[in-house]
């Protein structure tokens, strides 16, 4: 299902651009350790849940860590690859379909389990995104995913619009504005998921430089995809000074530097009959102050009367 062309999503991600760049960090050699790192933690969480998915669908996880992890597990059965650039990465785990995570192509209640790892920050319809999903499991089917939150690279992003305030005319947009961790749960429940569930890992990755982090981001394809990224090339001056702000505010006493990736991970299911229900207001059996071991009270009566 295509997004609805009377309410476009605002574009703030250059997507051919992304594309072009996932391909250049495919053929210079992908740094791995951020997507092989997560791409275990959803294992391990979907190693909690004591079902069986017999068709998996991988969405938009640039390379396929994810995919050969869950491949070993005895509760997954087929799983699909449906990813922009099927060709490079296709052959290595099997099944793959060209798709974009903003049109998914599949038919609705058809899928058992919908992953994702480290993909769907990069889409500018988030909320149509994850309504596509929701429509494409099966009732009681799972969605799983895990993407970057409102703190990632919050270092580089401070340094460089220090450093463009000092010396440039204006400050540009060059870090990707992530979701916070409760605007991405609120998501959740709008798209129709059942039992929704948001909760955050922060992990702190050391560096030689800002330099040698701007090269791993590279190599993720994950450089400055915005819309309104500034056209014109980083002056010398200023990335000096994105540098010395960077070293003075983020090193440690060894003089390496840090730099902070949120991982936000969702989960929901598509609602089903017999999953839990809340209660109906009023339908409690037992009274709060019973349970608190205190007297009840009118909401008119003072305290002490």
């Amino acid at each position: 299902m295509a997004p609805d062309p009377a309410n476009p999503s605002p574009v703030i991600i250059d997507r051919d651009l992304l594309r072009a760049r996932r391909r250049r960090a495919l053929a210079l050699g992908p740094t791995s350790f951020l997507l092989d790192r997560v791409a275990e933690d959803v294992a391990d969480r979907l190693a909690t849940v004591l079902r069986t998915f017999p068709c998996v669908v991988d969405l938009g996880t640039p390379t396929d860590a994810l995919r050969r992890v869950l491949a070993h597990r005895d509760t997954v059965g087929t799983i699909v690859a449906a990813d922009a650039l099927v060709e490079p990465t296709a052959g290595r785990t099997g099944l793959a379909v060209a798709a974009d995570e903003e049109a998914l192509p599949f038919r609705d209640g058809s899928l058992d389990l919908v992953v994702s790892a480290l993909s769907l920050h990069f889409v500018n319809d988030l909320p149509g995104t994850l309504v596509q999903i929701c429509r494409a499991l099966r009732p009681d089917g799972l969605f799983v995913a895990a993407l970057l939150g409102g703190d990632t690279l919050s270092e580089l992003r401070q340094a460089f619009a220090a450093a463009e305030a000092e010396i440039e005319d204006g400050i540009s947009p060059r870090v990707l504005p992530f979701a916070d961790l409760r605007d991405l749960g609120a998501l959740l429940q709008r798209a129709g998921f059942a039992l929704p569930v948001a909760d955050v890992d922060r992990l702190t990755v050391r560096y030689a430089s800002p330099i040698a982090l701007m090269h791993d981001l590279r190599r993720m394809g994950a450089a400055n995809p915005l819309v309104d990224r500034s056209r014109r090339p980083l002056r010398r001056a200023t990335l000096a000074r994105m540098l010395e702000i960077y070293g003075a505010r983020f090193a440690d006493p060894d003089g390496r530097v840090r730099a902070t990736f949120e991982i936000v991970f969702l989960s929901g299911w598509a609602p089903h009959e017999s999953q839990q229900q809340p209660l109906r207001p009023g339908s409690a059996r037992t009274r709060l102050a019973d349970a608190l071991g205190t007297q009840e009270r009118s909401a008119g009566e003072k305290a002490g009367g």
